[in-house]
This record gives structure tokens, sequence and C-alpha cells, in this order.
């Protein structure tokens, strides 16, 4: 049997072994530790500003706070749109231990419906639990009556205070002030493209139509922040400063109220717009669209039935018709053109034609009847003006053709924007050789022309475009922007608008304009005036003309009567005038839907009732 062989140990071996692995893991702890000493070097000395920046950020939250939207008046000093406080009732959902019983209870005590129950779970997944969510975004006195008794059932519910734009004057002054709404996408895209979203940080509402889309700018004002501490779950804590929202600047407009309320009552149920204006600098003193609706509507969330009611109406209550109605302007438009067949030739003060009750195209058979139908017989440019006879200016209107009344018209601001301080303005139309082929891919023909020198066929003006050709011949050339900017305020400091001018309308023989002024004037005196009737014994003198403009064709062999036919397709009633007739200080335009009547018996006498209500006024403010 085999002996098994005893090893002797080498102890000096394994102690030199024991040795270097003691080594090796001395020096892997003191590298170690010399990266721990170097990193906390690094993290408490280096970076320690980084850091503590970081920290702070974590600990101390940026509350965006809104600005005082500005306010609005006319120009007496009466507000047009002021921020009311309203409450409203709002829930923290952390705070509210059983929130279906909670709003089970609120629902019967404050009346609340499901579709709004229904919003405050949409708006509630949107925001963290221990956020405020607006359960009823606008109490009455009862409901926050009825909840203050019973608050102390209803931890997590409180009532809040904020501001929101209020119209006092509701729908007689909508089309002209516009109104505020919510931010909606769109808004948010314009507010991007412009690098204005951050001062829209706060903001839930934005100017959407009218003076408060057209200086939005102005009105907003400049975000304001505050710095709190927030615990690590982002709740407020405290306060820690506070850098104020500057507010918007307040507007004083061009408007009277008083005589916009008067024109707006004067419409009574007619569809139509009404403009008086300064011809000497374009201020605005009234202007009315009709249909309206409440402003209040949007300011305050305007609710699907609401907005429905609007969107389908067939009288178009969302339209601005001052600034963009397309009306056949009809023989408002009768003085320009003839200041146009003066200054080229084409007739003299003396040039008179046979008036028998029609016009005709050489080799053409279709009649252009007069309005009056035996004729006025021997008429020259005066007369024409004076008893509007529609024969002399179809005859005035061929010989001058197209082109020339085209280029001529654009010169009073027909066929363009006028400038007016409202971003809602259409060009209408004046039309011209080159506009009809590219809307008709059609010539021009000699019959259209005719039409146009009484102002229909493809003519279209807005009351606005009206109101200042106007005041072009009242000025005698001079052509005013309209504006209903009267100044601007910022604290202490009022800044006046400024006002502008266009080119003017410069005539080769300056007395052209007397003749068209002293025809307009007989318009109003003469016993033989369309106008004459309405502004007879007026206390002021004035210059005018009247316009009834068709809606649609009449045949050859067919008489119109108003009575008889369709609501939609009666004649329009229209008046442009100017008072006193010596020294113009205002312009009105009246422009009446499908009425029974024309300009002489409808729109004449409704310019009469308001500027005698404008010169009382005047006097009434001479006296204070």
């Amino acid at each position: 049997m085999k002996h098994r062989r005893i090893t002797i140990r080498d102890h000096h071996a394994e102690s030199a072994l024991f040795g270097r692995r003691v080594f090796v893991s001395l020096i892997l702890v003191v590298i170690a530790f010399g990266v721990l000493l170097t990193n906390m070097y690094r993290l408490q000395v280096v970076d320690h500003q980084s850091f503590q920046t970081r920290s702070n950020d974590n600990r101390i939250k940026v509350v965006p706070l809104a600005p005082n939207r500005g306010i609005i008046y006319d120009r007496h000093g009466r507000i047009l749109a002021e921020n009311r406080p309203v409450l409203s009732l709002e829930v923290t959902p952390e705070k509210v231990s059983n929130l279906e019983q909670t709003l089970a209870d609120l629902q019967t005590l404050l009346n609340i419906d499901a579709q709004t129950l229904q919003a405050f779970h949409d708006n509630r997944r949107r925001e963290r639990r221990f956020n405020q969510v607006i359960l009823l975004d606008r109490l009455s006195e009862e409901q926050a009556a009825r909840f203050a008794v019973r608050q102390h059932e209803f931890p997590g519910v409180s009532i809040e205070a904020r501001l929101v734009r209020h119209y006092p004057y509701g729908d007689a002054i909508t089309h002209a002030l516009g109104y505020v709404a919510k931010i909606n996408r769109n808004d948010l895209i314009n507010l991007n493209e412009q690098n204005r979203q951050a001062n829209y940080a706060a903001t839930r509402v934005i100017g959407k139509l009218g003076v408060e889309r057209y200086y939005e700018e102005l009105l907003h004002g400049t975000i304001g922040y505050q710095q709190v501490e927030v615990d690590i779950h982002g709740r407020a804590i405290r306060t820690l400063s506070i850098e104020p929202p500057v507010p918007g600047q307040d507007l004083y407009l061009e408007l009277d109220v008083e005589l916009q309320q008067f024109a707006y009552d004067l419409l009574a149920d007619d569809r139509g717009s009404i403009i008086l204006m300064d011809p000497r600098d374009g201020a605005i003193r009234a202007m009315v669209s009709k249909p309206s609706y409440d402003p209040n509507w949007f300011a305050q969330g305007i609710s699907y039935a609401q907005y429905q009611s609007l969107l389908n109406s067939q009288h178009s209550p969302l339209l601005n018709r001052s600034t963009q109605g397309g009306y056949p302007p009809a023989s408002t438009i009768k003085p320009q053109l003839a200041i146009l067949g003066l200054e080229q030739g084409t007739i003299t003060p003396k040039t008179r034609i046979w008036d028998p009750g029609w016009f005709q195209i050489e080799g053409v058979d279709h009649r252009y009847r007069d309005w009056l139908a035996w004729g006025h017989g021997w008429t020259d440019v005066t007369s024409a003006i004076v008893e509007s006879c529609d024969t002399f200016y179809y005859d005035l209107a061929l010989k001058l053709g197209i082109d020339a009344i085209h280029d001529d018209m654009i010169r009073y601001g027909f066929g363009e924007r006028t400038g007016i301080d409202i971003a809602e303005e259409s060009t209408a139309v004046m039309p011209s050789r080159g506009w009809k082929r590219a809307r008709f891919n059609q010539p021009w023909y000699a019959g259209e022309t005719v039409s146009i020198g009484i102002g229909q066929s493809y003519w279209t003006t807005t009351p606005i475009q009206l109101a200042v050709g106007t005041a072009v011949v009242a000025n005698r050339g001079e052509r005013p922007v309209p504006r209903l900017l009267h100044a601007l305020q910022e604290g202490e400091v009022v800044l006046p608008a400024v006002v502008e001018k266009r080119e003017p309308v410069t005539l080769k023989q300056p007395e052209n304009w007397d003749v068209v002024l002293n025809a307009l004037n007989l318009t109003v005196s003469s016993i033989k005036g369309t106008a004459h009737r309405a502004f007879a014994d007026a206390t002021y003198t004035s210059g005018g003309k009247t316009g009834t403009a068709q809606v649609r064709s009449i045949g050859q062999e067919e008489e119109y009567n108003a009575e008889e036919i369709d609501e939609r397709y009666r004649d329009n009633a229209m008046y442009v005038g100017y008072a006193p007739a010596e020294e113009p200080e205002v312009v009105v335009v009246i422009a009446a839907e499908n009425t029974i009547g024309g300009g002489g018996s409808v729109a004449a006498p409704m310019a009469r009732k308001l500027l005698d209500f404008y010169f009382q006024l005047e006097r009434d403010d001479a006296k204070r």
C-alpha cells in the first residue's frame, strides 16, 4: 500500500502573495477614494452654482400673471368696453374626499346641468389634482348666496373672483367695437408666428373683431410674473417675489354712443348700415350695422346653440355691413360721374339731353328705363343730379366708357379698402374690362356701361366707401382716411390718434366742384329735389343725393311693385349727404335693405332725423 506524499507549506511564498494582494487592494481603495473625493469637489465646489440653480428650479415655480385689459371709451369718456368682476365656483380635487358625491350635492344645490359637469370632468383630466378646476364659470347672485351658506359642507370647493370683458351697450355697437373671446388654436398659431405667445401665457381671451382686434397689442398689456416656493409635488407653499403685469392702454374712440344708439334705433327692423363721419379728418361719429348681436355672448362664453343661431341666420348678423356689405351704389355716385364728365369735356354745365323716360343704345332694341316713366324732358347736369335723371347718366356713361369710369372712381376710394382701423373690410367691386375677363372670362358689353352710369351692373360699394367718396366731393378733393380711434391713454399720458389722408382728387378745372356741390345742395333745398320733402324746414343747410338700388333686374314689360314681391327682391334705399352745406362737418350714409320705398322716401328721412339729432347734441355740448 502506497502512502500519500505530504506537501510541506511554503509560508514565505504565501506571505508574499498575501502582501501583493493587500497592496493591490490598497491601491484600488485609494483610487476609489480619489475618484469619490474628486467628484465631491466637483459637485460642491466647481459645479456648486449650477446645481444650486437647478435645485432652485425644482423648488421655485414662476407663475405668469395676466394684465388687466385696457378700457374703451367713447369721445365723451363713456365706457364702451370694461372689465367686470365675476364669481366662479372652483374645485381642488385633491382636497375633496368623495368627488362624485360632492358634485352630485352641488348639482342639486346650484341646478348644474349635465353639460357643465361634463366640461368640468374634461378640464379636470388636463389638470393636476392639486390645481383648481372651474365648475361654474359665472355664479349668479342666488347661486353664490346658496353656496356661501353651506360652504362648510364642501371642503376643497371655493368661490373665486376674476375679471371678464363686458360691453354695456350690447348689440348697438358690436360691429364697430368688436369683441373678445377665448383663445383658440388659430390664435395660438398667429401669436407664435408673431413671437407674442409668451405675453399670453396667463391670458384666456383675445380680440376677435373690430377695435378689440385691431388694437389688440395696445389693449392687452404686458404679462407679469410671481415666484412661488413649491414642494416636491408642485404645490405652492409661499410667494417669494412678484413682478406685477402692466395693464393695457385705454382707448378713446371718435364714436359718440348717443349718436350710435340713436342710429341703431333709427334702422328699427330694417337691415342695413348707417355711418356718420367728419369729412375733415375721417372721425367716425357713428357706425351701425344691422342686424347685430350681443358681443357679451362671445366675451362670456357663447353656447353652441347661440352660435348656430347666428351662423345659420338668413339675415347674416355676423356680417359688418358698414365695411363688408356690397351694395349697388345706385344714384349716389352720380356726383362723381358728373365731375368726370365735366373734366373730360364730355359734357359742360349747359349740356342738355332730351329724356323721354328711357334710353336706347343705337341699333339695340332694349330700352333702359328712367325711374320717372314719362321722363324729365330737357335735362342738364344740374337737374340730372337734383331730380336724379337716369337717362342723362345712361348717355354720359356710354360716352365716357368703362375704362375712364373705372380709373377715375378709384381716386374716390371705390374698389379698394379705405384704411379704416378695423380689420374686417371688403374692397367691394369697381368693375373693369380686366375684372370681368378674370371673373367670368367674358368681354365687357356696352349695355353694362350704361347700367354703370346709375350705379348698377357689377358695381358694388361698402357704406364706408360711400362715406369717403362723398367726403371727397364735400371737401373739394381732400380724401380722408376714416378712423375710430380718437386717442390712447397710458397712465397720465394721452396721445391723440394720427390723422391720415390719401392722395387728393385734383381737377383741371376746380370750378367743376362748384357745379356739382350746387346741384347737391339743390337736391335738398329745391322743390324739385329728390330729398327736398325729407329736409323741408331744417334748421341747417345740407347737400345730398338719394339712390334706389335694384336688387334684381326688372323685365322690359314687367312693373315693379314692392308690396307684391318677395322681401328679399325689394329695392335698397340709399342716401349720402353732408351738412352744413357751406363748410361740411359731417357726412351721413344710409343704406337700408329691401324696403318699401326708395332713397327719397325711406333713406333721406332717416338722414334728416340723424342730422337733427347730431346738431342738437352739438348745441347741447356747446352749452356745457
